[in-house]
């Protein structure tokens, strides 16, 4: 599978052939979904909390008498019913981690690489930095490359001024190639990669077999 490499001002240099064991793989729906919920799952904090009646503060006393009051019985001011209790079922400090064997979430990033390839949704260019970040001249290359919506860009090693010059444009991100996942893949539309990206990353997650 072959396709154009670009020069940062649109211009066709050459074609660089793609390994079909990384972007030429059917699309696996559960196996994508699983590993996008997971990457998300993993994400959160889980230090929400809150405090139950017996760690708030206040007395235990009982508020006043159980009868003869012509009022709702009470109990402690610590009670969930009043304003400043304790709450019921509140949530606590909790992990949301979860696993996923290695296979399969190699298999969720090949098969969104190889859905960007079919669909036309994938860029190569030469290469791609900047002496110093220059927003504008990263919005020219956009142009110059027919990308108009949202577009993730991947190069060989960490460029920060790339990384600077799309830091005003909302629908743009920069990544490393060793940092691409599932859930970037799926945020933006376009796939904006440099030779050595697509490189590294054939190298890393041509390894093993696709199969689960």
């Amino acid at each position: 599978m072959k396709v154009p490499v670009y020069s940062v001002s649109g211009e066709v240099l050459e074609e660089t052939e793609l390994s079909q064991a990384v972007f030429d793989l059917p699309f696996n729906e559960a196996v994508v979904h699983q590993a996008m919920v997971r990457q998300l799952a993993n994400a959160r904090h889980g230090t929400a909390s809150a405090k139950d009646r017996g760690e708030v503060n206040g007395s235990t006393k009982k508020l006043y008498a159980q009868k003869h009051t012509g009022r709702a019985r009470r109990g402690s001011i610590k009670s969930p019913l009043l304003r400043g209790g304790g709450v019921v079922f509140g949530p606590k400090p909790r992990t949301y981690r979860q696993s996923m064997p290695k296979k399969m979430r190699r298999l969720a990033l090949k098969c969104l690489l190889s859905a960007k390839v079919r669909d036309g949704n994938v860029k190569v260019v030469e290469s791609l930095d900047f002496e110093e970040p220059r927003t504008k001249e990263m919005m020219n290359v956009l142009s110059s490359l027919g990308i108009g919506s949202s577009a993730l860009i991947l190069t060989a090693e960490p460029t920060p001024n790339v990384v600077k010059s799309v830091a005003n444009l909302p629908e743009v991100k920069v990544l490393p190639s060793a940092l691409i996942n599932v859930v970037d893949l799926l945020s933006y539309e376009i796939l904006l990669a440099t030779v050595g990206a697509i490189r590294n990353i054939e190298k890393t997650w041509g390894k093993q077999s696709a199969s689960v």
